[in-house]
């Protein structure tokens, strides 16, 4: 177990760069294993979860490079299994991307339940929705183990007559669920349409990249994807975007420490719900649309915006090109500085809101109404305290409290952070924050 130290109150300035966005690395390593020959991603974030789906490539028989300069390679020409490492897709929410170009590849995937993220239910029907409307069948194996535990095994096969398109809706606009069907759907033979598809950036670069190794696609951007399969994939290179959810991290950390902070390495193009929505607590930024940077001023009104009547403002999360769901325990931390009420309202995950209770431990003048609903009462001082990282985007709201707070901050379990930040503490000691990383036997 590893932890952060952090001294609060201090200073903060300087410039800090974005890196590549770990929620469109995860499916682009998913998706290269359609490809018998090399493909080269860059921008390549070096994180815990990215890390993780490399060991389950090369645990499937893929040739892997290591890391570096953001850049990996991967020649999956020699797959020699079916089934995903059971120890490490547990780990993360993403390995259930594999059963899509283990179909495709090998005509069979054997998968588990993925783990990833405790932040409230998350559905895995809408996936095998997908893999039943392209022809796969689908049986369901469980087992007991010596120590009483119960593994569950989903075993994906395709028929003879192979995986043929098809007009699917999906019942939900899951990210996850539509890259599976984007990747699957490029080894179906035919066209396949997805209708109420997820459109964030991350799933727009997927459809990039699978148009670079052969396969055309219409609609990227749109709720609507037509995906007209092939069987001939090629090499191709393509660089990961940026991510907009560490830009949104970073104007909170600088916001919520009222510090002057330029983030670089920004696409504009992703950030207007979000600036949007920080607006509405009183954050202002400046924007540099040619130098793709933002910059966040350490004199800040610092205000909550009320609606028109003065009616107490209602802050949501809702699919793209919404407020993502992801900055939503960024923005709850960055209101507790700001003068005013809100109501942050987060409708897609009924525990992702529970981190609260660590807030209002140091100080957070905050009420959960219920496990979707708080009211954050600003500016209220916060004060360092001993706390845990309950999942990636906590911690990293966490860290932001601890930053802004009086006073030494202990937080634990910061492997969480570590599966979407990365080397976040040296990056935070260049622009001023007293941070040290310590090892507990």
């Amino acid at each position: 177990m590893s932890g952060f130290i952090v001294e609060g109150k201090s200073s903060l300035k300087g410039t800090i760069q974005v890196a590549g966005n770990k929620n469109e690395a995860l499916p682009l390593i998913a998706a290269s294993m359609l490809c018998s020959s090399p493909v080269t991603f860059f921008n390549v974030p070096d994180i815990g979860d990215v890390r993780n789906m490399l060991e389950i490539s090369s645990a499937l028989g893929a040739q892997v490079s290591p890391i570096k300069d953001s850049v990996v390679t991967i020649d999956a020409s020699k797959l020699n299994t079916s089934v995903l490492p059971l120890e490490l897709s547990n780990k993360i929410r993403a390995s259930v991307l594999f059963a899509s170009s283990l179909l495709v590849r090998t005509g069979k995937a054997v998968i588990c339940q993925p783990g990833g993220d405790m932040i409230g239910r998350r559905r895995m029907d809408t996936h095998f929705l997908v893999f039943k409307a392209l022809g796969a069948k689908l049986s369901v194996e469980r087992k007991v183990s010596s120590d009483i535990t119960q593994e569950t095994n989903y075993v994906l096969e395709v028929p003879k007559g192979g995986l043929v398109g098809a007009d699917i809706y999906l019942d939900e606009a899951s990210v996850t669920a539509t890259e599976n069907a984007l990747i699957v759907a490029s080894g179906a033979s035919g066209t396949t349409v997805i209708a109420n598809a997820a459109s964030e950036p991350h799933v727009q670069g997927l459809c990039r990249f699978l148009e670079r190794i052969g396969v055309c696609i219409e609609g990227i951007g749109s709720n609507v994807l037509t995906v007209h399969g092939t069987d001939r994939f090629k090499s191709a290179e393509h660089t990961v975007g940026s991510d907009f959810i560490e830009v949104g991290s970073f104007i909170g950390l600088a916001a919520a420490t009222k510090s002057d902070i330029t983030i670089t390495g920004v696409d504009p193009g992703h950030m207007r719900m979000i600036l949007f929505q920080f607006e509405r607590i009183g954050i202002t930024v400046e924007m540099d649309r040619e130098a793709r940077s933002i910059r966040v001023p350490d004199r800040q009104e610092l205000k909550i915006r009320k609606d028109l009547g003065g009616v107490i403002p209602r802050i949501e999360d809702s699919p793209w090109p919404g407020f993502p769901t992801d900055l939503m325990s960024i923005l709850l931390v960055a209101a507790t500085q700001s003068e005013g009420l809100c109501l942050v309202h987060e409708k897609m995950f009924e525990s992702r809101l529970f981190f609260v209770d660590k807030l209002i431990s140091m100080g957070g003048q905050i009420v959960l109404c219920d496990p979707h609903r708080a009211v954050i009462s600003g500016p209220a001082p916060l004060y360092g305290a001993t706390i845990s990282s309950p999942d990636i985007r906590a911690g990293m709201a966490l860290l932001i409290a601890a930053c802004a707070a009086e006073g030494r901050s202990t937080i634990r379990n910061i492997e969480q952070i570590d599966r979407g930040y990365q080397q976040i503490d040296k990056r935070l000691k260049t622009i001023g924050v007293s941070i040290d990383r310590f090892t507990e036997k």
